[in-house]
Order: structure tokens, then C-alpha cells, then sequence
């Protein structure tokens, strides 16, 4: 492999040459070819989780189904993909690059398939998670040959190209899906996926050439540290995800999968520890760099998804918008990481890594100070610089946190690293949807019970707006003006106290990142050639 031939070339004094040899024949058409193939694979991987959030209404009516049992629609697929990303890098040296990345594009492509024909809740379910688990494989694969396959001075033009992705598809998701639903139906969420599907499938095949099946590992698969796993993430998210709104363990499924998490996590790192050939390997921690990156990829999954989230629930719940209007409102995000990737691989090769995070991390920061000022007027152009701020500052973030954390890893650490590295930013947006919305719950409920303490029949103020929305009223024959004037000032308390909520939300998310930028001085600059990548530079 490159590794090996790299560190016996570099043994021998003198020996150079056969250094640059190696990413010479990496960076051949055919492997820049496949590469794009698995970027578009993820990118469709991706785009899936949120391309359904917009269009949930639409798909609830076409399956009848109830206003608790439509969310599972995106859950099932966080729940089975979260399980399989970290399992894609034991699999991925067991079958190789080629086999699992095919299997997961195709097994991608029939579930997509799947999914549009469901006439109910309970198939689309399942077609989701079968989705989810399968198409997380591509995920961690990408990451992984991107530092395999391309030497560090390729760095500039890879790195960017997977962050963009990575970030870019659950940004526009909402919008993709929005127009996608609108202009056609529901059922073309998923049916949009089967021709790129079959190609990315073919191409992967033919074209994926690097590296070796080890079908050895299979007889010391850990089956029980895989029943842990699965016990453990899989009940994670449903908690995290369930939690805020059923009064986390107050209510009794939350409670049981909180326990089944519980005795799932004991058996997963007690098998992590005790396995001759684990389901997920941890060394990969032992690296500073690697540490450092998994923390910050967290917290950028809680600013990713989470304002993924955000947007378009104050759009929705405050201005009433629809899922094509709240697309066409947040489209400008996608737009500032497109035009700031190829920015951010140049800045990757000439300035500090560390630098650049702690810029991105202070400019999303300045982007959630700037929406501390909400109110429920703002519309498109209010939300303009906030998003242009989180749009180009995810970019600035994404691109050096791949290279420090991944690039300084062995190659053999990689595909592993890779899973692991994946988890944390999905992992991040969970812990982070569900503490947005265990606050934004708790915060309503404190602004509302406040506001309603100034808006009691003794104060002054409240009754003179009563008078004179009922004076409003008055004008339309046939309606009790009294009724429909308290009945819009509660509207109206009910709106002020969830718009604070949201400020609050905000206000956190500041001080999350603004205290980030000053814990990336705590990484290593790695050396200009390290890395994992390139035959092991």
C-alpha cells in the first residue's frame, strides 16, 4: 500500500525520488474521475437527510399520517445513518473502498426508489432507514480517499470540494426540496436520486481502484460490540431527538430508549476495548490534532444543523411563510459557501490553519450576535448579512478542521478516523436540535408567562391596545369585536414570547463560537507535507 512504500522508501538516506513518484500515478484521470463519482454520492447521501424537511406538510397528507408520526420521516434516516457511518470504516477494510461504496449507491438508489412508491407511514419509515444505513457508507468514504489518494499540495482544490459538500447539501436541502415538491410532487424527493444513483453506482465500480479487500477481517467481525453500537447510537438520537418534546424522561419511550442507550454504550466501549479487531477504533483520538478537529467538528454540526433548523422554523411559525418561500429566503447561504470554497483552499495553503478557524468561528458568532436583534418583521433582506456571515464562515471553519484533524493521520488510521470524524458532526447536530429545542421550548414558556404578567386587565397600556384593536374590529359587521380583539392581543403574546425564545437561542450559539475561536490556538499547525494522504507524507 502507499503507507508502506512511502516509510520504506523514506528509511533509506538519500532516497527521494520515489516520494512524488506515488501521488503522480494517484492523481491519474481514472481516480480523479471516481473521486468525483463518490463526492456527488455523498453530496446525495447528505442532501437527504433535510431535502424532506420543507415538504413534510405535503408528504403527511400523501400518507395520512399524524401530525407525531411524520418527523420519523427524517428521524429513521439520522437513527440508521448515524450507525453507519462509524461501522463504514471497519467495513470499508473488509470489502474495500470499491465494494462498499458500490453496495451503498445502489442499495441508496433502490431505497430512494422505494420511498416514492410508500402509500404509508409505516413503508416510508422503513425505506428511510433502509436509505439512511446504507448511504451513510459513501459519507466517510469520501473523506477518507480524499486524504489517501491526494498528496497534500492537492489539498487546496480536495479539502474545499468536500467541505462545500458536507456543508453545503443540508443547507440547501430545505430549498431543493421546497422547489422539488412544488414544481412536482412529493414523491420526486426521492425519485431524483435513481438515474444519479445508477451512474455514481456504475462509476464506482469500474473506476474505484485504491485499495485491497482484507476478507480476513471478516471472522473477527465484533457482532456484540455492533449490537452495542447500534443499541447505543440509534437510542441516542431517538432521545435526543424526542426528548425536548415529551419532557425528556418524564415520559416512558424516552425513558427506555435513554436505558437501552445506557446498556448499549457499556457493551460498545467495553467490546471497543476488549475486541481483537474492534467495530470502530478509537487510537485515532490519540492524536491531538485528530481531538481537537472531532470537538470543533461537533460544535460546527451544532451551528450547521442547527440554524439549518432555525431559519426556517422562525420563517414558518413567525412570518407564515410556505417551504417554497422559506427556499427561495435561504438560498444566499448556499450561495456565500459556494463562493467562498475556492477562497478558503487558497487561504488552506498560505496562511495559518488555526487562523482561519478562529476568523470563521468569530464571523458565524457575529452572524448569531446580529440575530439577537430579531423581531418578528424581518424578512429576506434582515436575514441578508446574517446569512452571508454563516455561509462564508462555515467555509473558512470546515476546510482547515478537515486538514488538521485528518491530515496528520497515518494512512491505515484513516478509514476508521474517517467514521469517527463524520459522527462527531452528526452527533454535533443532534445534541444541537435537541438543546435548540429543549430552550426554545422553556424560554417561550418564561417569555410568555412574563409578557402575560403586563398584559393583565389592570395595566394601563394593555387595555388602551385592547380599545383600540376593538375599535379596528368594529368596522366588520356580524363579528364580536371584543372576542377577536383579545383574541389578537394573546396572538400577539404568544408571537413576542416565541421571537425572544429564538433571541435566546441565538444569544447561546454566540458565545458557543465566539469561546471556540479562542480553543484553536490549542492545535498543532501540522508540517507542510504531513499527513495521511498523498502515500503518506
Amino acid at each position: 500500500m502507499a503507507g508502506s512504500t512511502t516509510s520504506t522508501a523514506g528509511s533509506v538516506p538519500g532516497i527521494r525520488p520515489a516520494t512524488p513518484a506515488r501521488p503522480a500515478e494517484e492523481l491519474s484521470p481514472r481516480r480523479v474521475v471516481a473521486f468525483l463519482a463518490m463526492v456527488f454520492g455523498m453530496f446525495m447521501a447528505i442532501l437527504d437527510i433535510q431535502i424532506v424537511s420543507a415538504s413534510l406538510t405535503e408528504i403527511q397528507a400523501g400518507l395520512s399520517a399524524s401530525a407525531d408520526e411524520i418527523p420519523w420521516v427524517q428521524t429513521s434516516y439520522l437513527i440508521a445513518e448515524v450507525i453507519m457511518i462509524p461501522l463504514s470504516g471497519f467495513l470499508s477494510r473488509m470489502l474495500s473502498t470499491r465494494v462498499l461504496f458500490t453496495i451503498s449507491a445502489a442499495g441508496f438508489t433502490a431505497a430512494s426508489a422505494l420511498a416514492a412508491t410508500a402509500t404509508n407511514i409505516d413503508q416510508m419509515i422503513v425505506y428511510r432507514a433502509i436509505q439512511g444505513f446504507i448511504g451513510g457508507g459513501m459519507i466517510p468514504s469520501v473523506f477518507a480517499a480524499a486524504f489517501t489518494i491526494f498528496p497534500p499540495s492537492r489539498r487546496a482544490v480536495v479539502s474545499p470540494m468536500i467541505g462545500l459538500v458536507a456543508t453545503l447539501a443540508p443547507t440547501i436541502g430545505p430549498t431543493v426540496g421546497g422547489y422539488i415538491s412544488h414544481a412536482m410532487s412529493w414523491h420526486w424527493l426521492f425519485l431524483i436520486n435513481v438515474v444519479p444513483g445508477i451512474l455514481v453506482a456504475t462509476a464506482a465500480w469500474s473506476l474505484i481502484d485504491f485499495d485491497k479487500p482484507n476478507w480476513k477481517l471478516f471472522d473477527k467481525f465484533d457482532w456484540w460490540g455492533l449490537i452495542g453500537m447500534g443499541a447505543f447510537l440509534g437510542s441516542l438520537e431517538y432521545v435526543l431527538e424526542e426528548g425536548p418534546n415529551h419532557d425528556w424522561l418524564q415520559d416512558r419511550s424516552v425513558f427506555v430508549f435513554a436505558v437501552v442507550m445506557t446498556v448499549g454504550a457499556i457493551v460498545f466501549f467495553w467490546r471497543v476495548f476488549t475486541a481483537e479487531e474492534p467495530i470502530v477504533d478509537l487510537r485515532a483520538f490519540s492524536n491531538v490534532n485528530f481531538a481537537f478537529g472531532s470537538v470543533f467538528s461537533f460544535v460546527l454540526g451544532i451551528g450547521l444543523y442547527g440554524l439549518t433548523y432555525l431559519y426556517p422554523v422562525f420563517l414558518g411559525r413567525i412570518r407564515g411563510y410556505d417551504s417554497m418561500m422559506i427556499g427561495e429566503a435561504l438560498f444566499v447561504s448556499g450561495l456565500a459557501m459556494f463562493l467562498t470554497a475556492p477562497i478558503s483552499g487558497m487561504l488552506s495553503s498560505k496562511t495559518d490553519p488555526r487562523l482561519m478557524m478562529m476568523v470563521g468561528f468569530l464571523g458565524f458568532a457575529a452572524g448569531t450576535w446580529r440575530m439577537t436583534y430579531l423581531t418578528a418583521d424581518w424578512d429576506f433582506y434582515e436575514l441578508l448579512v446574517p446569512q452571508i456571515l454563516r455561509g462564508c464562515s462555515l467555509m473558512l471553519c470546515m476546510v482547515p478542521i478537515n486538514n488538521l484533524a485528518l491530515g496528520t493521520l497515518p494512512p491505515d488510521r484513516l478509514k476508521n478516523a474517517s467514521g469517527l470524524f463524520n459522527l462527531t458532526r452528526n452527533l454535533g447536530g443532534a445534541v444541537g436540535l435537541a438543546l435548540i429545542n429543549t430552550v426554545l421550548i422553556d424560554r417561550n414558556a418564561f417569555h410568555y408567562a412574563r409578557l402575560s404578567e403586563s398584559v393583565q386587565w389592570g395595566s394601563v397600556q394593555a387595555q388602551q391596545q385592547l380599545d383600540n384593536m376593538t375599535r379596528g374590529f368594529e368596522a366588520h359587521p356580524g363579528l364580536d369585536a371584543g372576542s377577536a380583539a383579545l383574541s389578537k392581543l394573546a396572538g400577539l403574546v404568544h408571537q413576542q414570547a416565541m421571537v425572544m425564545s429564538f433571541m435566546d437561542v441565538f444569544y447561546l450559539l454566540t458565545l458557543l463560537f465566539a469561546s471556540l475561536a479562542i480553543f484553536a490556538v490549542g492545535m498543532r499547525k501540522p508540517p507542510a507535507m504531513a499527513g495521511g494522504g498523498g502515500g503518506g507524507h
